[in-house]
């Protein structure tokens, strides 16, 4: 493909090599392969899980970003001190990390596809049960639900993207990514005002976001039973699989852990607290909202470059760094002038924010095999979102006993550093499989 370069075609040939052809197909199907029928099923289910991830993915952060930006009023409704708040906006990350480490075993069992249409399932639930709560714990329990069908989705969707389009990783990465950026910022922008235009209740403006996560189910339906593109173990040959790629013991794999880590911790702090900073600034509560809705959107655009531009290159140690700059700057200038320059620093740190595109696409480069990238992409995501979760809740503590936002801003501005070293070294041009 035009997009792709030519060193990313190695990647694609272990997984369709190592899979017998008896154990993919029924008997017969090599020679119905060729036929008219055969090649208008297989643009039917590619386009279904084209779709597919699109839908997805605009549902993969609606659940976080439509409630950053009413947690002054959900924690006023619910009794929520700063604390707790903090620790609400931790929860993602700690069921990402808890419940993503499962989704390489149940799509091994299931199909990858069959986990996605129950991690949407389980987000529609989340999102239908949340504005029902009556207290902190039904809060809390019905946003568990939903994080957890976005924990597995989160895992598995570079590895649909390695088995249904090996030589387009970065395109349908990119589209991906997209698509969830673009969820990402339209659930910021538009919650408040459609809150206030229902009525001004949170749990509407929090509940209308189960409509489009049902959506999102309907394309994964008919892809259930398609187990057969499953990248699992299981179905390799034994001179491929004895020494497997053992991420553990990867530098890379750590790497990539930890970079995830790094740029998953500025993220969900910037989704669970930046409208905050921004009121508190005297930022009205609406601005607040557009104001993350631009950080979320600088993702559309350069979720879709970036990635593109990350697989051209042999190492990307140098898009590290300029995301990085990008959102020192960023918390610098939200540091002494929030509300002055307010416009600029929502768009240097929706820059910053592309780390994770970037990640998602070097999960995919950095290992040869289908069964690799579930393995990689389990552990960097796991391992990632581990790291990440103090990161929420100390900034919630630091900014109760400070009184302001100067040392947590500090804290997100100093992590910058440590996330250019280590993500410059998870860019480096080499596979697990490799190191293993």
């Amino acid at each position: 493909m035009p997009d792709e370069p030519k060193t990313l075609d190695p990647t694609a040939r272990p997984a369709t090599h190592t899979v017998p052809a008896a154990t993919t197909a029924p008997p017969g199907a090599a020679v119905a392969a060729d036929s008219p029928a055969a090649g208008r099923a297989q643009r039917w289910t590619l386009g279904l899980v084209t779709v597919g991830l699109v839908l997805a993915a605009l549902n993969l952060r609606p659940a976080i970003t439509s409630l950053g930006a009413l947690l002054e009023e959900v924690s006023a409704d619910l009794h929520m001190s700063g604390t707790v708040a903090g620790v609400l906006t931790s929860v993602p990350p700690l069921c990402f990390a808890i419940f993503g480490i499962t989704a390489p075993r149940l799509a091994r069992r299931f199909g990858p596809a069959a986990v996605v249409c129950a991690g949407m399932a389980a987000i529609l639930t989340g999102l239908i049960l949340r504005p029902l709560a009556g207290g902190t714990v039904g809060f809390l329990a019905a946003s568990a639900l939903a994080l957890m069908g976005i924990a597995v989705s989160n895992v598995l969707m570079p590895v649909i993207v390695k088995r249904y389009f090996p030589d387009r990783i970065g395109t349908m990465t990119g589209l991906y990514s997209m698509a969830l950026a673009l969820g990402t910022s339209v659930a910021a922008a538009a919650t408040v005002p459609m809150t206030a235009a229902l009525g001004g209740d949170w749990r509407i403006g929090l509940g209308v976001w189960a409509a489009v996560a049902a959506l999102a189910v309907l394309p994964w339906i008919p892809l259930v039973r398609d187990r057969d593109r499953t990248p699992e173990p299981a179905r390799t040959t034994k001179a491929t699989e004895a020494p497997g790629p053992r991420v553990t013991r990867s530098r890379t794999a750590w790497a990539l852990g930890c970079f995830f880590g790094l740029q998953a911790t500025g993220a969900y702090i910037t989704m669970g607290w930046m409208p905050q900073i921004f009121r508190d600034a005297g930022v009205p509560a609406s601005t607040a909202g557009v104001l993350l809705a631009v950080t979320m959107v600088m993702g559309v655009p350069l979720a879709f470059v970036i990635p593109r531009l990350a697989t051209r290159m042999k190492t990307q140690g140098p898009i590290v760094v300029v995301l990085g700059l990008c959102g020192l700057t960023g918390y610098t200038g939200l540091f002494f002038a929030p509300a002055a320059g307010a416009w600029v620093w929502a768009v240097l740190l929706g820059v910053s924010n592309c780390a994770f595109p970037l990640a998602l696409t070097m999960i995919g480069m950095r290992s040869r095999t289908g069964a690799g990238v579930v393995r990689l992409s389990a552990f960097a995501q796991s391992v990632g979102y581990l790291i990440s979760i103090p990161g929420p809740l100390l900034v919630g503590v630091l900014y109760q006993h400070s009184g302001g936002w100067g040392l947590p801003i500090a804290l997100m501005g100093g992590l910058m550093v440590p996330q250019m070293i280590i993500g410059t070294l998870a860019g480096r041009d080499r596979t697990v499989e490799d190191e293993c």
